[in-house]
Formats: structure tokens, C-alpha cells, sequence
């Protein structure tokens, strides 16, 4: 079966899908075969078979484990694949393939994870000799065999020991991978492995440490008093000369040996880092020597790092076959992120602090060091200058912190953000004071920019968190600025023109004599500068000086600024720009900030029209269309205030672009482009005057309505059904008067919209604006124009109600019966009541769907409507109500026992059963809660506590906050602000309007005869939310 197993294999490795298709099918007819896993592992082990057929043997193999090993696996097909006579055979030899001396490093992985699967189901129990195997191995076997042996126990330690396992072996396991660590015979890779296996434990350590804190915490103490001393050796440790290019190409035994000492210095680093994120009170005696080591190991290694990636262009973040980083600039960026780790230990601050009182002036302090240190590694590398040459997007992406490449130049710029926030004058001072030695030499241009990069990104946080830079700062670093934006080196003068803009920006108005011509050459940059980059950081910097400075600066240049935008669009490939996200999202945020300096150039100049032709080659770009919605919304409310013909003239110039719009995404079948334009008209109608303009709805409707009538596509229904409701509410008259090409009449074309989206060949989803759209219609039509359509409508609302799931749909529908009900609750509940719908009576669906749902609506308007309309059914005290039974609260789980989600499938929640008028009460005592923004203020309370304990260093304490480096950056003031914000989870402001209606509900019906009985039908917890209300 072996040969058949290696053809098959080969196949599945053939470009061809039919060919590699019917091999995998091949494969998984064989389950149950007892010859295809031996076969598999035989073929895995045959030196004469090609590596790739081997390695695809090893993948089938744990394909097969995961389906039918064991029903302990969570990927388990349900049937027993493997003989346990054949499962001992596999396990011994596969571990013998694993731990072999000679073998690819990539076969002895695949070996490694498939053990490490086979032990997740059977060690201990089935496979008690695994680990005193490996720990017999670890110690005495050849590197081969420890190579494996390593990479087994790793797999163990990430996916297979429990808490109890773990612990029975833990200081074995400890104590032998810290002997091959500190073994200076043994290759630096496989002490590097060690190290990686020794930082996995801490994965363990750490989820059981609250359960376990004493033991876990003598336990880490114990151990890392051994290890310690190591850590901070390999630290003091120096790195020899790096090999030459060709030595690395030819991987000379130099290259070799160089890339396993970074390996095990970076594996000792992330170590290191692990070790403070989980026990940082332990790791913060040894901060100040560990500090040191890290900063004099920097500095020792910035010619290497200058020649290897600023001056040539070796390879850079590259990882071994055991997922080992092993290049010069990973070790660099993690020993730059430990630095600013220790920056915020107690012992270093308190010795750096000590240093600074003691020390007169910027010049020559640590901080100048720190500095120094920084603009040393944030200089461009050849690598990115080669791509930013190419691409401007990537340049972009890059300064706009939207890429995921986290380099040591953004390190750095991190390492200074952290120390401005710790020592803000200090800071500013120093990189100052570096500056200006450094602009007074001939280094590189690169040295030059990385100095006013590193300021960007410290000023950029000062805006971040309201701080400003000192005005003589500030105007300390004027001509660093102006000789950057004179220069031949594009990114040195891209840059200075970036800063300019940043330090404009946050520094209040200290610089406004020089601000007008810093401004005025960034514009004047855009058409003349030769160079793409420097055209985009002008662009983008016009945002900074926009957002900063007067209207008496700005306003003048608005005709300037996008006459030069429309300059760049116009010498621009509109195509290719598409594919450049994040130049897209740029154009349209300047261009915004320029539109809004003042909205009349939408009308008399061609503002707009530029953001609909960025718009429209970026449809499918969704944070751009955010932008231009919003910008759009805007300039339509700003300009429909100004009165007079200001909306008409608007109205006639954007139409024509909007209807087009339609017609070309109809052609192109480019449903985003058509989204894009139906969102645009909706946010049009819907701050239009009343009237509408003369001839709107002719020029609308027919789109809206081919739309409506024909598309698919969900969010292009919501949007166009938004469109519709938002012209009848402001024109309905002008609507009901149009008749379409057919001779129908505005009512019945609406009547026609609403029927097909009330069908059930429309989606929830996509039908979920139709309810706002049927209220609106049947507020504004009236029962006169309606006559029998009316009732039809409503049947249709009810009917479609009572099958909907999707939450927004089903506030949409209720919304119907809530806004009538407003004025008209008798003649609802009348209506209702005659309803037979599928054999229940119309009120029970409506009420039951109603009042299930009704306390997550969202929306104030939307919620008030809904909590006025439950109160005028309640004060009906009809019968039929009364009759209706609902969903009360729901009964929670008390036998103790977790809900999975297998559990929840089989045993789906349980509710009580309570009369409709009760469950409107409890719904109201809700709203009343909400209304009083008490949910918020406990969130409020939540997030000082929680800026609490992460204040005073908090990350290098006993207890660390989990938190902690995700609000580092914040004060208790901001979290508490966030808190506050009508945001997930954090409930909604105070609403003093819906509040006040809802005490004298509550004081009127507690008059009523049935309040007492419902009354004490409540909660507790209700019971007291309406007692603390009324007192």
C-alpha cells in the first residue's frame, strides 16, 4: 500500500485542483485502513523518499489523528480510526522519528505536532513513558536527537500537560531545559529552544495562578533565582562582529553561529518580557541591571544594525524551521521594547530620576542618551526606502500607524512616547538638545529625518492626550524644519513639511507668526514638488494646520488647497490610485477639513465634485465611504441651515451626480458604487427643507424606485428605503402629486415598495428600515387617502412581525403599531384583535413580539415613541390585553453546572409566563433605569476603579492589571469619560425628557385598582427601582 500512499501524496501536492482533489479523496476513503497510518509513518520515516512526500505523509497522518484518534480530540468525526495494538506502534515510532539525529528540521516539526496531538488524547494514561523518554533524551542524547527531543516537550508544554500534570513534573522539566540553556557546548539554537520551552511554562503558570497564587509564586521564585543570573549573563553577553554578506549567503559556520547567539539572546528577551507580564514583582529587583545591560547592548550594536539595514539591504525579520526569530533587527526590536518596559519599573525610575536632580541642563543627560539612542534606530532602513520609493501608499500607512508592522523605528518612536508621558519637559528638552548637535554634523540625511520623525511621533501623543509642546521648544526646532524642507533627500523633506504641520498643531500660538507661510508652502508644494511622496505628506499635512489654525488663516487658502488637490487627482491613474487605501482615506480627510472651512464652495466651486470622484473609484473601500457620508452630512445640514436657495442650488449640483451614479453602478454591476449613492441621497432628503426643492422627487424616484423594486442587495435596500422615508417626511405632498412613467401615482408606487419588502422573499436584514418607512407613509397618507390599503398594510406589518428574528427588523415593524398608537391605542388594539394570523389572534403576535423585545430598542426617539406607546396600552386597561400572555423573566440555571454551547443547543432557555399589562410594567421600570443613566454611572464607577488600580506603576506590582498596557496611556478622568460615552455595554445617557414621563406614569397608575396585584408581581429588584424613583 506504500507505493499507492506515495502517489497519492504526490498528487495531493500538484497545482491541479481535479487531480489533488481526487488524491485527497483517495486518502479519506482509506480511514478505517489499518495500513494507511502505519503506512504513513513508515513513508515518514524512509530517507529515500523526497522530503515533500514526507512531510505531506507527516500532515496526513495528523489529519487522521484529529478525525478518529480518540473521542477526547475536539475535532473527533466520531469513529475510532487506529487499532490500539497499531496506536502504541505509532507512538513509539513516531517519537523515534522526532528524536532522530540526522533529520530536516522542518520533518522533525511535522513529527513533533502530530506527538504532541497523539498526547493531548493519550499521556499520561496510554503514554506514561513520554516524558521520562524526552527527559532521558534532553540530557544525554546527540543535538539531533535534542533538537527533537526539545521541540516534542515544547508541543507538550503549549498544548498538553493539565495544571496537575504540569505541577507532578514541573521542576524536573525546569531543571533539565535550564541545563541546556546555560550549556555554553551546546549549539546557541537549541539553548535558544530551551529558553522558548522555559517561556511556555509561564502560559501554564500564569492560568493557574489564581487559583494557586502561594504555590505558583514560591514556585516562580524558586525557579527564576536559578535563572536569573543566566538571563542577565546572555544579556552582559556581547555579540561578535556580523557576518558579511557573502558569509551569509553562503552560510558560512560565522553566519551560523552569529544567527544562534541572536536567537538565544532574543529567546532570553521575550523571556524576559513573559516573565514581567506574569510576575513582574519578582523580575523588578533585577530592572536596574537588566536595564543596563539592555541600553549598553543597543549602543553596541548600532554599527552592525547601521551597515547590515541602513547602509545594505540584508534580510530582515526572518525565523528558522522551529519558529526561532534569528535577524539582527527582531533582536533589536525587542530589546527596544524590554528598555521601555524597565523605563516604568520603580528601581530604574527612581535611579534615572536621581540622575536627572543631580544634573544641570539638557545637554549630556541619560534623556540626550535615550534620544541619541533612538534616532540611531529609527533611521529609514534601504528596505523601506526602496518600497515607500515604489509604493507612497505603504510610505502612508506607515506614518499614519495603520500597518501592522510594528519596526524598530516605530519601537523608538514608541520608547519616546513613553518617556514623554513620564517626564514630559525632560523629553523635549532632550531630543532638543540632541537635535541641535546633531543638525550642527555631516551625518546622513537619514540621521537628520529619523531626529524630526521621532518628534512627529512625540508630538502626535501630545495631541493624542492634550498636551502641548513649550513655545521655546517650539521654536527651537523651527530651523531644523525649514533646512529639511529645502533639501534634495525626499523623505528628509517630506518630513520637515510633516512636522511643520504637527508642531503648528501642538503648539497653541507659539508659532502663528510662522504658521501663514508654513502653510502657504505646503500648499504651494502639492503641484511643484517633483516627488509623490512629498505631494502626500503635504497633503496629509494640510490636515494638521486645518484643524489647528484660525479661520482668518485658513479661509483665505480654501480655493487654493483644493484647487491643488484636484491638480494631484487629475495627474494621477484613478485605478491604480484605488488600490491605495489609505491615500484614498487621506484625499478625503483633507479635502474634508478644506470643504468645511466653509460649505459654500459646494455650491460655487467644485469641492464636492473632487469627494465624489475619490468616492467613486473607493466604494469598496468602507472607511473612506464613512468619511464622505459624514463629511457629506455635514455640508448638507450646514447648507440647508443657511436658508434662501442655498439647498436648492446644492440640490442641483449634486443630483446630477447622484442619479448618474445609479445608472453607472447599474452598468458596471458595481453594487457599491450604488450603495454609496443611495446613502448619499438618504443623508440629502433627510436634512432637506420643507418643501423639498421643486422636481427632487422626479429626479429621485424612478432610481429609488428601480431599486427597490429589483435589488438584492441588503444594505442597498436599507438605504434607498431610508431615501424614501426621508422625502416623505419632508415633502410628502410632492410624492403623492408624482405619477411614475407607467401613470401610477406616488401612493401606490410606496404601496407597491412596502409590499415587496414586507415579502418573504426579502431578508430581514435587508427589509429592516421598511417599518420607519410604513409609519412615516401612514402618518403622512392618512386613513382618507389610504381607505381599505390601510388595514392591508397593517396585516402585512403584523404578519411579517410575527416571523421576524432579526432585532432591528423587529423594532422597524413595532415601531408601526407604536407610532399609531401614540394617538390612535384603541384603534390598534381593535385592528388587532380582529387579525387571525396563521390561527393566532393579531394582538398576541404583536404584543408578544412587542414586548419581548422592547428593551432593546435602540435610538432616544425611537425609545421614547416605544415607552409613550406601552404607557397608553397600559392605560387602556382593555381586557384583551390583559388576556395576552408573554414572555416574563427568564429562569436561571441553578443545578450549577457551566452552559456550553452544546448545552445551550439542547437546552434552550426557560422563561416565566406573565400577562401582557405586567410585562409592559417591567419593561417601563427598565426604561426608567435607562432613562436615569444609573448603568452608566455604575460604569463610570467601574473604570475609576479600574484606573485605580492601574495607577503608580501597577505593571510592576504583585498583582498586575491585565489592563494595564491597554489604558497605560490614559488618566482616570478619560476612562471615565469613555465610560460615560453611549457606547457597548456602558447603557445610555441620562434622559431627563423619558425619565420624567415615566414617574408620572408610575404615580398615576399606582391610583389604579389592578397596581397593587401587579405591583406585587414584580422583582424585588423592580419593586425597589420604582420606590427609589418615587422618593
Amino acid at each position: 500500500m506504500e507505493e499507492q500512499l506515495v502517489q497519492l501524496l504526490s498528487a495531493t501536492q500538484t497545482a491541479q485542483s481535479d487531480t489533488r482533489q481526487h488524491a485527497e479523496a483517495q486518502l479519506l476513503s482509506f480511514y478505517g485502513h489499518q495500513e494507511l497510518p502505519l503506512g504513513l509513518v513508515s513513508i515518514a520515516s524512509h530517507d529515500s523518499v523526497p522530503l515533500n512526500i514526507r512531510q505531506a505523509a507527516l500532515l496526513a497522518l495528523k489529519q487522521l489523528v484529529l478525525a478518529g484518534w480518540s473521542d477526547t480530540l475536539d475535532e473527533f468525526k466520531g469513529r475510532v480510526l487506529v487499532t490500539d495494538e497499531n496506536k502504541a506502534r505509532i507512538r513509539k515510532d513516531l517519537l523515534e522519528l522526532a528524536t532522530t539525529d540526522q533529520l530536516d528540521r522542518k520533518l522533525k516539526a511535522a513529527a513533533s505536532l502530530v506527538v504532541s496531538k497523539i498526547a493531548g488524547s493519550d499521556f499520561p494514561e496510554q503514554w506514561p513513558d513520554l516524558l521520562p523518554n524526552l527527559m532521558h533524551i534532553i540530557p544525554n542524547g546527540t543535538e539531533g536527537q535534542l533538537h527533537g527531543a526539545l521541540k516534542v516537550l515544547g508541543e507538550l508544554v503549549d498544548d498538553c500537560f493539565s495544571e496537575e500534570q504540569f505541577f507532578n513534573v514541573a521542576r524536573e522539566l525546569v531543571n533539565v531545559v535550564y541545563h541546556v540553556a546555560v550549556n555554553e557546548a551546546r549549539k546557541p539554537t537549541l539553548r535558544a529552544l530551551a529558553c522558548s520551552v522555559f517561556r511556555g511554562c509561564f502560559d501554564i503558570l500564569e492560568m493557574v495562578m489564581e487559583d494557586h497564587k502561594a504555590p505558583v509564586k514560591a514556585f516562580a521564585d524558586e525557579v527564576l533565582s536559578q535563572w536569573t543570573p543566566f538571563f542577565v549573563s546572555i544579556m552582559k553577553t556581547r555579540l561578535p562582529d556580523p557576518p558579511s554578506e557573502q558569509e551569509e549567503n553562503e552560510d558560512a559556520p560565522k553566519a551560523e553561529t552569529y544567527r544562534g547567539l541572536v536567537a538565544l539572546k532574543l529567546q532570553v528577551v521575550k523571556t524576559l518580557m513573559r516573565i514581567r507580564s506574569v510576575f513582574p514583582a519578582i523580575l523588578s529587583p533585577q530592572t536596574p541591571v537588566l536595564f543596563s545591560a539592555t541600553w549598553e547592548e543597543l549602543s553596541s550594536l548600532q554599527t552592525a544594525y547601521h551597515q547590515i539595514y541602513i547602509e545594505e539591504e540584508r534580510q530582515s525579520r526572518m525565523e528558522d524551521a522551529d519558529g526561532l526569530p534569528y535577524t539582527l533587527d527582531f533582536l533589536v526590536l525587542e530589546e527596544l521594547d524590554f528598555m521601555q518596559a524597565c523605563l516604568r519599573a520603580p528601581p530604574v525610575r527612581s535611579e534615572l530620576e536621581k540622575q536627572l536632580q543631580n544634573h544641570q541642563g539638557a545637554e549630556g543627560t541619560w534623556v540626550t542618551e535615550v534620544m541619541k539612542l533612538a534616532v540611531a534606530y529609527a533611521q529609514i532602513t534601504t528596505e523601506e526606502e526602496g518600497l515607500w520609493n515604489v509604493d507612497v501608499n505603504i510610505f502612508l500607512s506607515e506614518e499614519t500607524s495603520v500597518t501592522a508592522n510594528y519596526t524598530p523605528r516605530t519601537a523608538c518612536g514608541d520608547l519616546v512616547i513613553k518617556l514623554g508621558e513620564w517626564l514630559h519637559q525632560p523629553t523635549v528638552e532632550g531630543l532638543l538638545a540632541y537635535t541641535r548637535s546633531l543638525y550642527s554634523t555631516t551625518q546622513s540625511w537619514k540621521a537628520k529625518e529619523a531626529a524630526l520623525y521621532i518628534l512627529n511621533q512625540l508630538l502626535s501623543d501630545f495631541q493624542d492626550v492634550d498636551k502641548q509642546i513649550g513655545p521655546e521648544a517650539a521654536t527651537g526646532f523651527i530651523d531644523f524644519i525649514r533646512y529639511a524642507m529645502q533639501q534634495s533627500d525626499i523623505f528628509l523633506r517630506a518630513r520637515g513639511y510633516l512636522v511643520a504641520g504637527s508642531l503648528t498643531r501642538t503648539s497653541g500660538d507659539a508659532l502663528q507668526q510662522l504658521s501663514s507661510s508654513f502653510l502657504e508652502a505646503c500648499v504651494q508644494a502639492i503641484p511643484t514638488d517633483g516627488s509623490d511622496v512629498v505631494q502626500v505628506s503635504c497633503i496629509r499635512a494640510l490636515q494638521f494646520y486645518l484643524q489647528a489654525l484660525p479661520h482668518s488663516i485658513t479661509q483665505p487658502l480654501q480655493a487654493s488647497i483644493i484647487t491643488a488637490i484636484s491638480n494631484y487627482l487629475q495627474a494621477q491613474d484613478m485605478q491604480e490610485l484605488a488600490e491605495s487605501d489609505d491615500l484614498m482615506v487621506t484625499l478625503v480627510e483633507t479635502l474634508r477639513d478644506a470643504i468645511l472651512l466653509n460649505t459654500r464652495i459646494c455650491i460655487t466651486g467644485n469641492g464636492l465634485d473632487l469627494l465624489f470622484t475619490v468616492a467613486s473609484h473607493g466604494a469598496n473601500n468602507f472607511q473612506l465611504v464613512m468619511l464622505v457620508n459624514e463629511t457629506f452630512e455635514d455640508v448638507t445640514e450646514i447648507i440647508s441651515q443657511m436658508g434662501g436657495d442655498s439647498y436648492v442650488n446644492l440640490c442641483a449640483k449634486v443630483l446630477p451626480s447622484l442619479t448618474g451614479a445609479f445608472d453607472v453602478g447599474n452598468l458596471t454591476e458595481e453594487n457599491a458604487l450604488t450603495n454609496l449613492a443611495a446613502d448619499l441621497l438618504s443623508v440629502l432628503a433627510e436634512h432637506g427643507t420643507e418643501p423639498l426643492p421643486s422636481g427632487f422627487v422626479q429626479t429621485t424616484m424612478p432610481k429609488l424606485t428601480r431599486l427597490l423594486l429589483g435589488s438584492t442587495d441588503d444594505e442597498l435596500l436599507k438605504s434607498a428605503t431610508t431615501a424614501v422615508k426621508n422625502i416623505i417626511s419632508h415633502d410628502h405632498q410632492q410624492l403623492f402629486e408624482w405619477r411614475d412613467e407607467t401613470g401610477k401615482g406616488g401612493l401606490e408606487v410606496v404601496l407597491l415598495i412596502i409590499d415587496r419588502l414586507l415579502g418573504t422573499t426579502v431578508s430581514d436584514n435587508a427589509a429592516g428600515e421598511v417599518g420607519a418607512l410604513a409609519a412615516e407613509f401612514v402618518e403622512k397618507a392618512g386613513h382618507e387617502r389610504l381607505g381599505p390599503f390601510l388595514e392591508q398594510l397593517l396585516r402585512t406589518v403584523a404578519v411579517r412581525l410575527g416571523t421576524a428574528t432579526y432585532s432591528q427588523f423587529i423594532q422597524s415593524l413595532t415601531l408601526v403599531f407604536a407610532r399609531l398608537s401614540l394617538n390612535h391605542a384603541s384603534e390598534v388594539v381593535e385592528f388587532l384583535a380582529r387579525q387571525d394570523i396563521g390561527g393566532v389572534n393579531g394582538l398576541q403576535v404583536v404584543l408578544a413580539k412587542w414586548l419581548e423585545n422592547s428593551i432593546n430598542f435602540a435610538g432616544y426617539d425611537e425609545i421614547r415613541q416605544n415607552v409613550i406607546a406601552l404607557s397608553k396600552l397600559y392605560d387602556l386597561k382593555d381586557p384583551r390585553i390583559a388576556q395576552i400572555q408573554v414572555k416574563g423573566d427568564q429562569i436561571h440555571n441553578t443545578d450549577g453546572r457551566i452552559i456550553t454551547r452544546s448545552r445551550a443547543r439542547t437546552q434552550p432557555p426557560e422563561w416565566t409566563v406573565v400577562s401582557a399589562p405586567l410585562k409592559i410594567l417591567k419593561v417601563l421600570v427598565v426604561e426608567l433605569q435607562s432613562a436615569s443613566g444609573a448603568t452608566s454611572n455604575l460604569d463610570a464607577a467601574a473604570a475609576a476603579d479600574l484606573a485605580d488600580e492601574g495607577s503608580n506603576d501597577g505593571d510592576w506590582e504583585d498583582e498586575p492589571n491585565p489592563f494595564n498596557d491597554l489604558g497605560s496611556g490614559f488618566s482616570k478622568e478619560q476612562l471615565m469619560s469613555f465610560a460615560a460615552d453611549d457606547g457597548p455595554g456602558t447603557g445610555r445617557q441620562r434622559d431627563d425628557e423619558t425619565q420624567a414621563f415615566l414617574v408620572e406614569f408610575f404615580k398615576r397608575a399606582a391610583t389604579t385598582n389592578e397596581f397593587g396585584d401587579e405591583f406585587s408581581r414584580l422583582t424585588e429588584e423592580e419593586q425597589q427601582r420604582l420606590r427609589e424613583s418615587a422618593s
